[in-house]
């Protein structure tokens, strides 16, 4: 695959979502901009108009150059160990974020594999496993984190746990199809062979549903992020992305938000991309060829 087909089409795309993103700018704090410009008895010509909403102090939408260089001054002309770096904040978040998808991936493997083995797991907590995230995250939180206050646990491990009831659901779901992929021939075959369950899921199930999981992995460290940062909301916390959301809304500093939403993207492609080497790690442990490898 040629450059261009790699690096083309993504430069469009985010070409094009700036271009909507500075004309959503000059849209939405024009009025703000109009009414200072009249009771100074200006009127503003076009390019004016467009210089001011580009710079305004608290814009309704901040324009990409402010995030961006609010982003870069909280993440490299800072100190990381410094309460207003957003690498200190990152830190806390992915503190949670990784406790919690440790702790959803454990939960998710455990119940698919009830789930696959135990046919009354499978009709009995299948169908809560689902409705269990019809649940709207913002209404659980808040529950979450009394109830762990109330029994003395506070700090990381609330977070974790948020981080956990949404991560463990794409687990289970990919785990549940590759624990179950395996064809009927080939079960039949450890059948023959008289194997026990356990080695029908360690020799056949486990490795058929690698891909699964790794995929189902992917979704997990994402919806991990997120339960971090919204366990972070209803605490008035001082500390993660979530507080620099918080703080921003308080003070009306959106680009503040908006910096603090592109950390929180960088850090969610981050570990997408980290677990996606440990895809391809695992994959060649396993004995498949590199890319690019031929037989």
């Amino acid at each position: 695959m040629s450059w261009r087909e790699k690096i083309l089409p993504v430069t469009v795309v985010v070409l094009a979502i700036i271009a909507i993103w500075y004309a959503g700018t000059v849209y939405l704090n024009a009025p703000f901009a109009r009414d200072m410009a009249a009771k100074d008895g200006k009127e503003l010509t076009f390019s004016e108009l467009v210089s001011v909403t580009m710079h305004q102090e608290r814009p309704v939408l901040p324009s990409p150059h402010q995030v961006f260089a609010e982003w870069y001054k909280t993440t490299f002309e800072m100190k990381p160990t410094s309460k207003r770096s957003l690498v200190y904040h990152s830190w806390v978040t992915i503190s949670a974020t990784l406790l919690g998808f440790a702790m959803g991936t454990v939960l998710g493997i455990v119940l698919a594999v009830g789930v696959v083995f135990n046919r009354a797991m499978d009709k009995s907590l299948m169908p809560w496993v689902i409705a269990s995230q019809t649940i709207p995250i913002l209404a659980i939180a808040p529950m979450i984190i009394v109830v762990l206050n109330a029994i003395g646990i506070s700090g990381l491990l609330p977070k974790a746990v948020i981080s956990t009831y949404l991560s463990f659901f794409p687990v289970v779901v990919g785990m549940v199809k590759g624990l179950r992929s395996p064809e009927r021939i080939q079960l039949d075959l450890m059948h023959t062979y008289n194997a026990s369950s356990w080695q029908t899921l360690t020799k056949l199930r486990w490795p058929a549903s690698i891909p699964y999981l790794f995929a189902s992995l992917k979704v997990a460290i994402a919806s991990s992020l997120v339960g971090a940062i919204v366990g972070e909301l209803p605490t008035g916390a001082v500390e993660g992305l979530g507080a620099r959301l918080l703080s921003g809304s308080y003070y009306g500093q959106t680009a503040q938000i908006w910096a603090a939403l592109l950390m929180a993207s960088a850090v969610a492609a981050i570990l997408v991309m980290l677990v996606g080497v440990a895809e391809k790690v695992t994959a060649v442990a396993m004995g498949a060829r590199p890319a690019g490898v031929r037989p």
